[in-house]
């Protein structure tokens, strides 16, 4: 299997050490890629702002072999990310994602990264491979919403039944679905 690294990228009020992240970490280690976590600043100093100068630490690592799998506001991140890089990415991940502004208690945090027309061109230029996968009863994000994302950046929609926003709270400390699909693309792609 060819080896890949790995970004996973949080949400909001999130951390490295929650959800699935841990877990899927050490699955995709134990095959031999290198998987970096990074802690964002959320909620106080979040702002794209903030994130890109946190990402540009890792630069050096992000090639052509970069599979970036985002979390919620993760998956806005890795848009916005990929909007403003010159090189390109392997794959990206879009795990319970979103592309507009979404009327919740998190408007305020999320409207600097998705309150904007983005460059969808530009997007899919500088990444080969795009999947959303998404629940359908997430209590944030509608389904809808994930569609109309898939539709946009031409990927590979999975739906999750039940899976609620796809994190701890919903029952996923471990992932097996998403690895199937990561593991999947990696063996197709090589």
């Amino acid at each position: 299997m060819a080896k890949c690294n790995f970004f996973i990228i949080h949400g909001i009020y999130g951390h490295p050490e929650e959800n699935w992240f841990p877990w899927l970490k050490k699955e995709l280690e134990k095959s031999g890629h290198e998987v970096i976590v990074p802690r964002l600043p959320t909620p106080m100093g979040q702002s794209l702002e903030s994130w890109m100068k946190a990402i540009k630490q890792y630069e050096g690592k992000i090639n052509e072999k970069t599979i970036m799998i985002g979390h919620s506001l993760g998956s806005a991140f890795i848009l916005n990310y990929l909007e403003q890089a010159d090189k390109e990415i392997k794959a990206a991940f879009l795990v319970a994602g979103y592309h507009k502004v979404l009327e919740n208690e998190f408007k305020e945090l999320n409207d600097g990264f998705v309150n904007k027309k983005f460059d969808w061109g530009r997007i899919i230029e500088n990444c080969g491979n795009f999947f959303v996968v998404a629940s359908d009863n997430d209590p944030y994000i509608p389904l809808e919403i994930n569609r109309e994302l898939n539709m946009l950046v031409d990927g590979e929609l999975h739906v999750i039944k039940n899976g609620g926003h796809l994190n701890k709270k919903a029952g996923f400390g471990k992932f097996p679905k998403l690895l199937g699909i990561i593991s999947k693309f990696i063996k197709n792609s090589e």
